[in-house]
């Protein structure tokens, strides 16, 4: 099957270099992952939308989550005949990839959302404005892959001053990313969104319950695709709507992914990201007169001057390190639990192959 025959594909990211991916599974259709549900998963495909499964040779080698689909993937498959359903065999590589650590003690990975190319960061401006957990979205996109936006929603509830500072000083958290004050009650900004989606681009769409992202959606969508509810008094929040993540074709084109909001964001091995998205300290750190220098009470620290001379904000430092400890401890946690799962893996080899000496 060609790229031609793709057509009902194509709106929802097909291209090329899908097409030579799917190459190598000549006799299998291909399909995109829309909606997950508990190892049920409905699927776009050139034979409409279909319900489908994992082969058991699929389910016999997955050894972790992150070798199953995601809301994202695209997946090569058999459609059954005359049933709107299928059998998923294999998962084509992905381009990217937003993983947060699980909640708890575990140190297991919760994949958020895969093959997407630019990310939406919202945060309200109101009650939810909080430049420590956007440094922790910026650097789980950036690592990732993908590129982020943030977008400052709910402008219709903040002075336009109140509006100016606020951006100011996202900006200095997002260096060089773009940043977008919008309100999808009065109009303000919303259009922005649609400069950052093109035909086949994937956006994946994230933050906190109740700041406003189904609305953003609805905006894109031209209807009233996803449920909102009224804005609670007392906290100026909408009420937290949706409850699974699904992907969304797009009227304008390209294609969204709607995900449910983060009570918190737990960093999945994003050391990539952290150079990403502190830039300015680590342009300081290589002026510093020591290499190893803690940016503590060194003798020539050009982080702590900048400090002193109000050009870097000393919480934004204090974050930095924070990350830092945080990623350091993950690395730790996921080397331990690569040597069990490697474990398990041999253990599994031998039991199989004891199985066929009997």
């Amino acid at each position: 099957m060609n790229l031609t025959q793709n057509e009902s594909l194509v709106r929802i990211g097909w291209n090329k270099e899908w097409q030579e991916k799917a190459n190598s599974h000549p006799a299998l259709v291909p399909g995109r992952i829309v909606v997950e549900h508990k190892r049920l998963y409905r699927i776009e495909t050139p034979n409409g939308l279909l319900l489908g499964e994992v082969s058991g040779k699929f389910r016999h080698t997955a050894g972790e989550r992150e070798d199953y689909p995601a809301v994202g993937d695209w997946v090569m498959l058999t459609p059954f005949q005359g049933e709107e359903k299928a059998i998923i065999h294999a998962i084509l590589p992905r381009v990217s990839k937003f993983s947060r650590k699980v909640a708890g003690e575990t140190s297991g990975e919760q994949i958020v959302a895969v093959n997407i190319d630019v990310v939406f960061l919202v945060m309200a401006l109101n009650q939810d404005f909080n430049l420590r957990r956007l440094e922790r979205y910026l650097l789980s996109t950036w690592e990732s892959g993908a590129n982020p936006v943030v977008v400052l929603s709910k402008s219709d509830l903040c002075e336009e001053e109140e509006i100016k500072d606020k951006v100011q000083q996202a900006e200095t958290a997002a260096l060089g990313v773009p940043i977008i004050a919008c309100s999808t009650i009065n109009g303000h900004g919303v259009s922005r969104l649609l400069e950052h989606i093109n035909e086949g681009t994937t956006v994946a769409v994230m933050g906190s319950s109740g700041v406003g992202k189904s609305s953003i959606i609805n905006y894109l969508m031209q209807e009233d695709r996803m449920a909102t509810h009224e804005i609670r008094e007392g906290d100026d929040r909408g009420k937290h709507t949706t409850t699974h993540r699904e992907l969304l074709a797009l009227p304008s084109g390209g294609v969204m992914i709607d995900t449910p909001g983060m009570r918190e964001l737990q960093l999945w091995e994003s050391e990539g990201g952290l150079e990403h998205g502190f830039q300015d300290i680590e342009r300081l750190s290589r002026e510093c007169q020591f290499r190893d220098c803690q940016h503590e009470n060194e003798p020539g620290c050009a982080v702590a001057a900048a400090i002193e001379e109000g050009s870097l904000n000393a919480d934004r430092l204090a974050s930095y390190r924070k990350l830092q400890k945080e990623l350091a401890y993950m690395e730790r946690k996921s080397n331990k639990r690569e040597q069990l799962i490697e474990k398990k893996k041999w253990k599994k080899i031998s039991q199989s192959q004891k199985n066929m000496r009997k």
